[in-house]
């Protein structure tokens, strides 16, 4: 009887599941991300997810590692052998999955054109990966592996993650450079589980750092044709100019009266209760160039850790970058470890969240509500959400805020 179906097959995230169920020879089928079945189990369309023969599904990337391990070996140590090592093993996986690869999608996202580009983002994100480079790197002097002395599902699905760095922007110069890193790359990715993947694999020689503009190869014969087109072209009127179309949305509604950078500062540099939001309210405020907006995020029920909650949020701003001279605002994170949620307010340039918003391609994981502050109830969710010193409501139930972010 056949063990199961795996979702994500081709997927970056799903390298190492894919390579689990190779490696174990699991009797598990293998499927593409956005199958009918995998929209039909999976709604959310997360990779990988698995569904077992007795309708058992699981997604998230740590949780079918977990499953994939413990179905071939009860006690396999791939999953650390001491409660210590297991421990460890919890953490690079958390680490890799929330801090590093959030890093990893911002910088790819801007580089492949998946988002806007925007130099800044992608500079940033990449520092940020190089940070938690250095981190691992200094583990790895002393040790082979990341936990113990042994290969784990740490090491494995790490290497996974460093699939686009290597490709994109770790150039040879860089790992000439970084020699103790490279050599626990090209072992992990030798071991058996994902070497199906990494085998034939082309490391970058040049760092890609932006987007490549492929020019169009002009054919010989049509050199001509295109010359005597350009003198019928030089004998036409010039056409009249037109107006350069601005590089953001908003821009078109030209500057507001007091600059949004003077809010931030004052902000930054006052006690926010007592200072910063009367001057808000007195100064700043006014509802014909600004609206408010209640951010929520739509799916705290798959919210885990709160440090992992914030993080989300930290990836969501940085995506957020291009329209920063636009928008500020807080969100922060109710609540405590696998029961929290995500909320915040924004304060956005013209009276629409969407021209603002859908700079980051995961906007739409988020509900966008317009507030009325005249009403009390809307002024006072503004001054809780950016003062972080009251309960804020998730899914019907006030709960603390344990951690946040500005949006600044």
């Amino acid at each position: 009887m056949s063990q199961g179906t795996l979702f994500g097959n081709g997927q970056t995230r799903a390298i190492l599941p894919v390579g689990l169920v190779k490696a174990f020879k699991l009797d598990i089928k293998l499927e593409p991300k956005d199958s009918a079945e995998h929209v039909k189990n999976f709604p959310l369309k997360k990779v990988p997810a698995f569904i077992g023969p007795h309708g058992f599904k699981v997604h998230e990337v740590i949780a079918v590692l977990y499953y994939l391990v413990k179905l071939h070996d009860e006690n396999s140590p791939l999953l650390g052998k001491t409660f210590e090592e297991k421990t460890q093993v919890l953490q690079y996986l958390s680490f890799a999955t929330s801090d590093f690869m959030t890093a990893v999608s911002t910088a790819i996202g801007g580089i492949l054109g998946r988002v806007p580009f925007n130099k800044k983002a992608v500079q940033e994100a990449i520092h940020e990966v190089d940070q938690y480079t250095e981190l691992l790197e200094k583990r790895l002097v002393n040790y082979t592996y990341l936990v113990g002395e042994r290969l784990t599902v740490a090491d494995l699905f790490f290497a996974t993650c460093f699939f686009r760095p290597f490709t994109l922007w770790y150039g040879s110069q860089w790992r000439k450079e970084h020699k103790v890193l490279l050599r626990w790359f090209n072992t992990v990715t030798k071991s058996e589980y994902i070497e199906y993947f990494f085998k034939d694999l082309k490391l970058a020689d040049t760092p890609i750092t932006h987007p490549e503009h492929k020019k169009e190869k002009k054919k010989g014969g049509e050199k001509k044709q295109q010359q005597q087109s350009k003198k019928q072209k030089q004998k036409q009127a010039a056409p009249p100019a037109q107006p350069k179309k601005p590089k953001h949305p908003l821009e078109a509604l030209g500057k507001s009266s007091i600059p949004i950078d003077e809010l931030k500062r004052y902000y930054s540099n006052h006690e926010t209760r007592e200072e910063s939001l009367p001057w808000f309210w007195n100064e700043f405020w006014d509802p014909k160039e600004w609206s408010l907006y209640k951010v929520a995020y739509k799916y705290n029920d798959e919210l885990k850790m709160v440090f992992m909650s914030n993080n989300l949020i930290g990836g969501f701003f940085a995506r957020l970058s291009a329209s920063t001279k636009y928008l500020f605002g807080c969100m922060v994170v109710c609540g405590e470890d696998n029961h929290n949620g995500i909320v915040g307010a924004f304060l956005v340039r013209g009276q629409e969240y969407k021209p603002a918003f859908d700079v980051a391609p995961d906007w739409e994981s988020y509900e966008f509500t317009k507030l009325d502050p005249t009403k009390p109830e809307d002024k006072e969710f503004v001054n809780d959400s950016w003062a972080w010193d009251k309960p804020l409501e998730i899914d019907g139930v006030k709960k603390e805020v344990a951690d946040g972010k500005v949006f600044k």
